[in-house]
This record gives C-alpha cells, sequence and structure tokens, in this order.
C-alpha cells in the first residue's frame, strides 16, 4: 500500500482522538473491542445549592380543653420599702368655728336648819326630820317641805347634821332611799344647858337618789332649835360622774 493510500486513514485516527475529550468514560467507540477501565477516584464536594422555598403553611390544631387551676404559688419576697414621698403643699386654711361652750362644774349644795322649836314638840314629815329654814339652796335639789335631798347630778356627796340636843336624848339616822346609811346617838342626863351631836359621811348618789335625816327610835327626839343654838342639815356634791359634759350650771 502506498503513502498515497494511507493518507485518508490517518485523517480519520486523527479526527477519532480529538472527538475523544466530549465523549463519555468507558463509552468511547472503539474500533476494536476491549474491557472497561478502572472507576475514577470520587469528585470533590460541590457548592451550596441555592436557598429553597418556603414551604406551604401548616393546618390549625383543635382547641384543647382548658386545665385545672393550679395550686396557689407561696408569698414572694417582700419589696424594699421605697422612699418617702415629697411633702405636700398646704392647704388652705379651713374657716373658723362657731364659739364653744363654756365648761362650767356641775354643782349641787345646800343647807338648811330647823325652826324654833323651844315652845313646841318636832314634828316629822313622813318620817324625815323637816329642816324647813333655807340657808342656801341656789340649785333647789332640798326641798325644805319633805326634808328631802334629790340627787340631780350623778356623783359623790358629802352630808353632815349638826343637833342641839335638849330635853331629852337623841338618835337619828341619815337615810338613802329607806336605807339607813349612818347612825348618830347622844344621850341627854337632864343637864341645865343643851348639848351637841354632829355626824357626817359621803354618799354616792344617782338622779333620782333621795337623802334625809330620820329619828331612830320615838323616845329619843331632842332635836333642838332657838335663837342662839341650831340644829341643821348641810349637803354639796363633792365631784361628779359626768365626763366631758356641757355646760351644767
Amino acid at each position: 500500500m502506498t503513502s498515497v493510500h494511507l493518507w485518508p486513514l490517518s485523517l480519520c485516527l486523527i479526527l477519532l482522538m480529538t472527538s475523544s475529550n466530549q465523549l463519555e468514560d468507558n463509552k468511547i467507540p472503539s474500533l476494536c473491542s476491549g474491557q472497561p477501565g478502572i472507576p475514577g477516584s470520587p469528585g470533590v464536594h460541590g457548592s451550596p445549592g441555592l436557598p429553597g422555598r418556603d414551604g406551604r403553611d401548616g393546618r390549625d390544631a383543635l382547641p384543647a380543653e382548658k386545665g385545672a387551676k393550679g395550686d396557689r404559688g407561696d408569698p414572694g419576697v417582700s419589696g424594699e420599702r421605697g422612699y418617702s414621698g415629697d411633702k405636700g403643699a398646704q392647704g388652705e386654711k379651713g374657716e373658723r368655728g362657731p364659739p364653744g361652750e363654756c365648761a362650767v362644774a356641775p354643782k349641787s349644795a345646800f343647807s338648811a336648819k330647823m325652826a324654833d322649836n323651844r315652845s313646841t314638840l318636832l314634828t316629822v314629815v313622813d318620817n324625815a326630820v323637816p329642816f324647813s329654814q333655807i340657808i342656801l339652796n341656789e340649785q333647789g335639789d332640798y326641798n325644805p317641805e319633805t326634808g328631802r335631798f334629790t340627787c340631780r347630778v350623778p356623783g359623790v356627796y358629802y352630808f353632815t347634821v349638826h343637833a342641839t340636843v335638849y330635853r331629852a336624848s337623841l338618835q337619828f339616822d341619815l337615810m338613802k332611799n329607806g336605807h339607813v346609811t349612818a347612825s348618830y346617838f347622844q344621850f341627854y342626863g337632864n343637864w341645865p344647858k343643851p348639848t351637841s351631836l354632829s355626824g357626817g359621811t359621803l354618799l354616792h348618789l344617782v338622779p333620782g337618789d333621795q337623802v334625809w335625816v330620820q329619828m331612830a327610835l320615838g323616845e329619843y327626839s331632842g332635836f333642838y332649835s332657838s335663837s342662839k343654838t341650831d340644829s341643821t342639815f348641810t349637803g354639796f356634791l363633792v365631784y361628779s360622774d359626768w365626763k366631758n359634759s356641757a355646760v351644767f350650771a
């Protein structure tokens, strides 16, 4: 075979070798049959892909039942005390109030003496010895007609009796609402001149209580009064039970 005849064959081989780079491995057409080549090494990892699209919205869940109420928790620790606020502005002066009443201590006092009985026997009024001649009775708490003192202001009172004793022995009681609170006695021994008997006591009274002098025994009735000697009954308020009371004159 001449060189003229080999030239076309050489050209075909060159074209086949040039196009072999564009074909996949193990798929190169060959003029001659042969064994597949050994698999190549794994390739290098590729670059990360682009972010995917958002997925579809999920469906709403069914509403759940309300749970039971939990136990009450322990009290928390007290916080620190806050700072005192600023002092507020002074308020406007109020209107002047009406004048008040002047407090006056309650009063109750009396003193009375027996009328002259030199020529007459003593006559009692409902068991009370009459001291009919008023010495002092500004509040009117003593009644000279009945010989009785009637309490108006509650409190502690002092009562005293001074008796001139003549012509007979004398025993008298100081009465409160019909009960004996004190009793006094003076013997008379036919002396040419009168003698005297005095006594007194403190009593706690409430409004309506009555106090008077009463002879204990009929034969001991030696009360005596004249222009020169008297028998007296006196009483006055020591202190009142009224607290923060209004005006009582």
